[in-house]
């Protein structure tokens, strides 16, 4: 099972471009230290990414805080013009980095969620859009959105992606609540997608919103930890409220939840950061140890924490 290690990091709001939130804590390994990538907030409320630097055997020993973000956000009119949330980081042959996110439009009573892909070129400091528009957008297959993609490259050289798609919004309490679920898609070269039909983690009578899929490859089975909610009270009702999964497939496209299998839940304790909801995870390991990231109250508003992986 999971045994939860408390939080990391939450922005104390000493940064211009960090005055709140550490939502979708990435973990990407250096030599000597880990650097987890972030979203996180300006008093605008416009997200963007940034990082810190960890030391592995103690994940709260923090090392470096960045002050500043890494990627800017876009122009007037452009997909990611109010927000930009980072998804997944790949490390290219040539050692550019491609950092996949979220770019965000609001609209006039809800908002817009659009795939996005830049280029590092110094290491992770800092990066530039690939291109002015989105990778994925609203199509036949992504009704309102297609976001936070979880991309792998098999050793056939085929690029897998699993994202959350926009299906439908419906009133509740006067508010646009979103409904979205996780599709799959493939590529021959990570930029140009073809979608699945088959959803990788359809509607059901809870599962009303996929929070992004964390996704690995262990003993050729594609393994994910995604977070799931309801659509009504999600954010005052922590019953209704994200808490995490756990699903399996043996080919990428079809899979079966194992929620039973999560090893990690809510804190029962009101005062812990992730009593009111556990989200957003990202799986990683080093030195045989198996890790996981994640958010907990107020939708990374508590910062993230980590757990480690005991038999």
């Amino acid at each position: 099972m999971w045994v939860k290690k408390g939080v990391i990091y939450k922005p104390d709001g000493s940064l211009a471009h960090s005055q709140s939130h550490a939502q979708v804590p990435f973990a990407y390994k250096h030599k000597d230290f880990l650097r987890i990538y972030f979203s996180t907030r300006d008093n605008s409320t416009q997200s963007r990414p940034t990082f810190i630097d960890v030391d592995y055997d103690d994940p709260k020993k923090i090392l470096y805080i960045h002050d500043k973000p890494v990627l800017e956000l876009g122009g007037p009119g452009e997909y990611d013009e109010t927000g930009a949330m980072p998804a997944w980081f790949v490390d290219r042959p040539n050692g550019d980095i491609w950092l996949y996110y979220t770019g965000w439009n609001r609209t006039h009573n809800s908002y817009r969620l659009s795939m996005g892909l830049s280029v590092s070129q110094d290491g992770g400091l800092t990066f530039k859009k690939m291109f002015r528009g989105p990778i994925m957008d609203r199509s036949i297959q992504n009704p309102l959105w297609a976001a936070q993609p979880s991309v792998l490259i098999d050793d056939d050289g085929t690029w897998r992606m699993w994202y959350i798609s926009g299906h439908k919004c419906e009133m509740i309490h006067d508010y646009p609540e979103p409904y979205y679920r996780a599709q799959s898609a493939t590529s021959k070269d990570g930029i140009h997608w073809e979608i699945s039909d088959i959803p990788t983690l359809d509607f059901d009578d809870f599962l009303h919103a996929v929070g992004r899929p964390s996704v690995f490859k262990e003993d050729h089975i594609y393994k994910m930890y995604y977070s799931y909610r309801h659509s009504r009270d999600y954010r005052t009702d922590r019953n209704q409220s994200y808490r995490l999964g756990y699903a399996e497939s043996a080919d990428g496209t079809t899979w079966e939840r194992k929620d039973h299998l999560v090893g990690i839940a809510k804190s029962d304790n009101p005062e812990d950061f992730d009593y009111e909801m556990i989200d957003y995870a990202n799986f990683y390991q080093h030195n045989g140890k198996r890790y996981l990231l994640y958010n907990g109250n107020g939708f990374g508003a508590a910062g993230f924490g980590y757990a480690v992986w005991e038999d």
